[in-house]
């Protein structure tokens, strides 16, 4: 069993494959300061409450943008796992060429999803990743790892609106009843909502032009689902999409 870790900004998902089937999810909380143990504990009770073996891990792969947790995941599968894990990054054999300037600028997250959508989806391919900033990875017709685009997060903005205005509430993102909003809750919701949809599909569709009719646009990440619903270009949702690209990867390194 191969366990898969995406460790991003605001939440760590967690995934166990058997094979190539993803046997358990987990989304959590990344938070710096929690320990190599409390780490370890709350991985034995997922195991434990979905009726997986811990024994029965074999590989750890780690994906992060967040320095602070490294360490502590590393000490985690080593005294837990009794294995050493596999951390992403450029120098990686990820089986796509990185065209960026500077590769090591390149979060372990971004070149899973674009190992994935290219494996997937093929190319030219964007994926569009909703988590604390919104993502955009690129891979051309040949496998190439071309770049993106780097936006803020939806949260980020509710966040602003709310930290930074005297009267306006915290609000949820979602799809809203209507286009007009007729209250200041629902103004909020639709402002937020089609801002959103319409920058998305505005960049996608310059992508589009740039790299051609044929670009297949996927969206992953906590909003995508969401977003999918209104966009004109990103209409495949692939939760795991970032998981997948870790046991690709996984799978084309075990050996070496």
């Amino acid at each position: 069993m191969l366990l898969a870790l995406d460790a991003g900004n605001t939440n760590i998902t967690i995934g166990a494959f058997s094979g190539e089937k993803l046997a358990g999810r987990w989304r959590l909380r990344t938070i710096k300061e929690q320990t190599a143990d409390e780490w370890g504990i709350l991985m034995r009770n997922l195991f434990s409450l979905s009726s997986l073996d811990l024994a029965a891990v074999d590989g750890v792969i780690i994906s992060s943008v967040v320095p602070a947790v490294d360490q502590p995941l590393e000490a985690m599968s080593e005294r837990y796992f009794h294995r050493q894990p596999v951390f992403v990054n450029h120098t990686t054999n990820l089986g796509i060429r990185i065209r960026y300037d500077n590769p090591r600028e390149v979060g372990a997250d971004r070149l899973a999803n674009s190992v994935a959508g290219f494996h997937k989806y093929g190319g030219p391919c964007v994926v569009v990743d909703l988590g604390t900033t919104i993502n955009f990875d690129i891979v051309g017709r040949e496998g190439d790892f071309l770049g993106g685009l780097l936006c803020p997060g939806i949260g980020m903005s509710i966040s602003g609106l709310f930290g930074q205005t005297a009267r306006l509430p915290m609000v949820d993102f979602r799809e809203p009843e209507k286009l007009i909003g007729s209250n200041t809750v629902g103004s909020m919701t639709s402002g937020l909502y089609y801002g959103f949809v319409g920058m998305i599909d505005g960049i996608l569709e310059r992508i589009t032009q740039e790299l051609g009719q044929d670009t297949q646009a996927v969206a992953t990440g906590g909003q995508g689902n969401v977003i999918v619903k209104s966009s004109r270009f990103a209409k495949i949702y692939d939760q795991d999409l970032t998981l997948e690209g870790l046991r690709l990867i996984w799978e084309r390194n075990k050996a070496v």
